[in-house]
């Protein structure tokens, strides 16, 4: 019996201290699980929806004076989450991972609530989106740029790649999950597609604040005013420089000539270097360059940033070749499309699931580098395979090669985030994890661009003269066609992106349809018309599209095996030779903390 006063012994202190660890660990994975879960649905769920909130405010998403509106409700969630990821994983190292989490949760939750009551009409109603989805991205932001520091924090060195893959699968669940629920739930009620995030949002902020622990490291340092403004506005303007190169200009298809486009994007990367030259001087900067002497923090950057180059456009290519041309050819009217797409792409998804949490599993014991570059040399090789397909093509052969990239993908991305995570000084995971996250999110706008880009000079190129002929020769008046066939070929790629029937959209206007007969007017805004019209010029793009594709995955698997063997900050093993250096340096730069040494 124990002496009044005797305290336990140490062990059982011990053991209990282990037991609280290994049980938080899982909590603040189910945690972060559900915050991801609920920004990719949100992401994903306006893929598909779009059409029924523009039918809802009453505005007319391809009309030319509003075409701004549908790229900013479609992307300005994701440049705001680009922008601000890196800076507020710094603010997280500052003053606490948890606290900008739960802070996160409750902005996101907050600002869909405003989305779901919103009011206005016409593009009143659409700059109120677009404003309350901006405010909506700062939650996402700071969600995403301190979840994945968290469960770094949470989990030892040796789980953290299962951790990665099991979180993973909500952001890849949520993408297929926003694609059904937009389907389903906008056409009963727009509203209901914000709504939906509000459940999830309340119960999520609730249990963050509840259960979440900041066990981090902290470091006390002033923010970098200089250095966060110079990167916000460098790379708002080159992103926002690349989502207007999307829109036709001075009679050119596409916007590279506009001369507002060309300063945004080259006065971007000017102030994003004088971003560099400030961050090297200043004694607390907003991000460490030094970090960037870390080889497997550097390699997984670059591969993460490529292989988001290669994939994140050609995801919106694989939509349009289902929605504008193969599902309309088997039977889909166009307002059927975008749900469908969203089903046929199924594979994508199942892909993933099947490989993510295995291959992070696999990571903890044999590292990242073989299994992040395998995946995606295995994915460059599905891009190569796609080219393959005829446009007609059999489902089978399109839903084996693109499961066959997502396997790839669920390969590379719970090793390369994991190998990321491990390399870094644990006060610097928050704004390391952001970092990753920029290049990703910036790289997929970019991507989006290229893409599009290449894709719409095939068809300017083209289409013109087959729509001409196309047209006259079901007798719409030669005046008609003609300046049908020479409105900017981006407005048939939304049109089909959106569910719309392109045709209708073009001819409406024009009045031509109603000197057709039925007949004519049923075969030209039928299934069969534009998709056979579209095919080859469309065909031509995309093909360069996949090059492109691959490409840039390969300069990603040379990035990704070039990232040396395992290595975990603080541990002594030949793979960190290189990344000595660096951790001196970041001990020694002011207000770093020592580093100490974390078990393998």
């Amino acid at each position: 019996m124990k002496a009044a006063g005797e305290h336990p012994p140490a062990s059982q202190h011990a053991a209990a201290s282990t037991k609280r660890k290994a049980h938080y660990k899982w909590v603040a994975l189910s945690n972060t699980t559900l915050g991801i879960l609920m920004v990719t649905i949100n992401q994903s769920i306006l893929l598909i929806s779009l059409p029924d909130i523009f039918d809802g405010i009453k505005l007319n998403p391809l009309t030319p004076s509003n075409t701004s509106y549908f790229l900013w409700v479609f992307m300005g969630f994701l440049l705001v989450t680009a922008v601000l990821v890196v800076s507020l994983g710094r603010v997280g190292d500052i003053y606490g991972r948890v606290k900008m989490y739960n802070l996160g949760f409750a902005v996101f939750t907050l600002f869909s609530i405003l989305l779901s009551v919103t009011w206005l009409s016409g593009a009143a109603g659409a700059l109120w989106i677009v404003v309350m989805r901006v405010f909506q991205g700062v939650g996402g932001a700071l969600l995403f740029a301190n979840s994945t520091a968290i469960l770094t924090d949470a989990f030892p060195a040796n789980e953290r790649g299962k951790a990665m893959g099991i979180n993973g699968i909500a952001a890849v669940s949520g993408s297929f999950l926003g694609l059904i629920l937009g389907g389903v739930l906008g056409p009963v009620e727009w509203h209901l597609v914000f709504l939906v995030s509000v459940p999830f949002g309340l119960f999520g902020t609730v249990w963050a604040y509840m259960v979440l622990e900041d066990n981090g490291v902290r470091v006390p340092a002033k923010i970098d005013w200089l250095g966060n403004a110079t990167f916000a506005v460098g790379l708002i303007a080159l992103l926002s420089g690349i989502v207007y190169s999307l829109l036709p200009y001075g009679g050119h298809p596409t916007g590279w000539a506009n001369p507002w486009v060309l300063t945004a994007i080259f006065g971007g990367l000017a102030v994003m270097g004088l971003f560099v030259f400030i961050e090297a001087r200043v004694a607390e900067p907003m991000f460490r360059l030094g970090l960037f002497r870390i080889r497997p923090f550097t390699a997984g950057n670059i591969a993460g940033l490529l292989g988001a180059l290669g994939r994140g456009g050609l995801q919106f290519m694989l939509i349009i070749w289902l929605q504008g041309i193969w599902l309309p050819q088997h039977g889909y009217s166009f307002s059927q499309t975008p749900l469908w797409a969203g089903i046929f792409m199924v594979p994508l998804t199942l892909g993933f699931l099947a490989m993510g949490p295995l291959a992070g599993a696999l990571s903890d014991v044999l590292g990242a580098r073989g299994l992040a570059t395998a995946g995606l040399a295995l994915s460059g090789a599905a891009f190569l395979l796609l080219e393959l397909l005829p446009m007609d093509f059999s489902y089978v052969w399109f839903a084996l090669l693109i499961f066959l990239f997502a396997l790839g993908m669920g390969m590379f991305f719970s090793p390369n985030l994991a190998s990321v995570m491990n390399s870094l000084p644990p006060e610097q995971r928050g704004v390391g994890a952001g970092m990753l996250n920029t290049f990703q999110n910036s790289a997929t706008v970019l991507s989006m661009g290229l893409f599009f880009t290449i894709v719409t000079l095939g068809l300017a190129s083209q289409l013109p003269a087959h729509l001409y002929q196309g047209l006259v020769s079901q007798g719409v008046a030669p005046s008609a066609a003609h300046l049908v066939a020479n409105e900017p070929p981006i407005g048939s790629l939304f049109s089909a992106f959106l569910g719309y029937n392109p045709i209708k959209q073009l001819l409406g206007p024009t009045g031509a349809l109603q000197h057709l007969s039925p007949h004519q007017v049923a075969y030209l805004t039928g299934r069969s018309f534009f998709p056979k019209l579209i095919e080859q010029p469309f065909a031509n793009g995309l093909h360069l599209s996949f090059d492109f594709a691959a490409g840039a995955t390969a300069v990603a698997v040379l990035a990704s095996a070039l990232r040396g063997n395992r290595y975990v900050h603080g541990s002594q093993t030949p793979a960190g030779a290189r990344a000595g250096a660096a951790r001196a340096e970041l001990t020694e730069a002011p207000g770093a903390a020592t580093v100490g040494t974390e078990a393998r």
